[in-house]
């Protein structure tokens, strides 16, 4: 709560510079969540409006705006899951919530038992440049996040995201470079 209230100023700004960018500055998705269960996700929009639901690793570098590719190098695009954070649906740490048709990831967490816990903003993976590309490593960098985790690890995930640590999800580019 406390953050969304001191962080209302930069999220008003940022909805601003979004809806000249876009039209549509926010973007909610369904994410799979804490035992398994379906939430929608709030995040600043970085791809034009009528990009495909996909997870990013699939998605074009040239449905990115140029705002967009701003949100995503300073992290910016996060802040509204601050929101889903005082909904109770997900955690300033913990593993990154998948898509629901994301199925070999789901399939490895659910194996590692990585589904216990409410998905976070950021965690070991995000600041270790691991994303959802590599599901199996995904799987076991967050189930090894979880069974290490302490208060120490919990607040320096924050703090090295908050420093820009990690590249976030990879987007592919194009054989022909776009």
């Amino acid at each position: 709560m406390l953050g969304l209230i001191l962080g209302s100023p930069i999220l008003l700004v940022l909805m601003v510079f979004g809806y000249v960018d876009t039209r549509s500055p926010l973007f909610c998705q369904q994410r799979v969540g804490r035992n398994k269960e379906l939430f929608t996700l709030v995040k600043f929009r970085t791809m034009r409006p009528d990009t495909a639901s996909v997870a990013t690793h699939l998605a074009d570098v040239s449905a990115i705006t140029r705002f967009g590719h701003f949100l995503r190098r300073t992290k910016l695009d996060e802040l509204p899951q601050l929101w889903n954070v005082l909904l109770g649906d997900m955690s300033l740490v913990g593993p990154r919530p998948c898509l629901p048709n994301q199925v070999e990831l789901i399939q490895a967490r659910q194996r590692l038992g990585v589904f216990v816990v409410r998905p976070g903003i950021t965690g070991l993976a995000q600041v270790s440049g691991i994303d959802m590309s590599t599901p199996d490593l995904l799987a076991e960098t967050d189930a090894r996040m979880l069974q290490a985790m302490t208060m120490a690890y919990y607040f320096r995930y924050i703090l090295l995201t908050a420093l820009g640590r990690g590249a976030g999800d990879a987007i592919q580019r194009r054989p022909d470079g776009g």
